[in-house]
């Protein structure tokens, strides 16, 4: 038992719920992002212009948030949507993230590259949204 004990202190397990902390759902957020998002919205959240839309100070993030979390969640948006003025029309894939996920990359995209969102996207929230 001493020796578990002795772990424990060197190595502590850290142990934490999405709801603890905006800042830490963002750091989590982050590596998600960075997982699955980068390759079509680029490290700077810019996307590619006509192909990815951008969800650096997207107009359509912040107008669509509710449609946005579901393309995460379902698989994308399908059809033509357009973004700071440009249109898009290439379908998002299905990610496979578990609700607190997309809660955490969400909040990650709502308060980077310029974008600020002061509430928290929580689990629950995700959990409720239907398809």
């Amino acid at each position: 038992m001493k020796s578990l004990k002795f772990i424990l202190i060197i190595f502590p397990i850290i142990i934490y719920s999405q709801n603890d902390s905006l800042e830490i759902s963002i750091n989590n957020g982050k590596s998600i992002y960075d997982d699955f998002c980068i390759i079509c919205h680029m490290h700077d959240g810019k996307g590619q212009k006509g192909i990815f839309p951008p969800l650096a100070k997207s107009d359509y993030l912040f107008k669509n948030m509710e449609e946005s979390i579901r393309a995460i969640k379902f698989g994308g948006i399908d059809g033509v949507i357009v973004v700071n003025g440009v249109k898009y029309d290439t379908k998002m894939e299905r990610m496979g993230l578990y609700d607190d996920e997309i809660a955490d990359v969400m909040n990650y995209i709502l308060n980077s590259w310029g974008n600020k969102y002061d509430k928290m996207i929580k689990e629950d929230y995700v959990k409720n949204l239907k398809e």
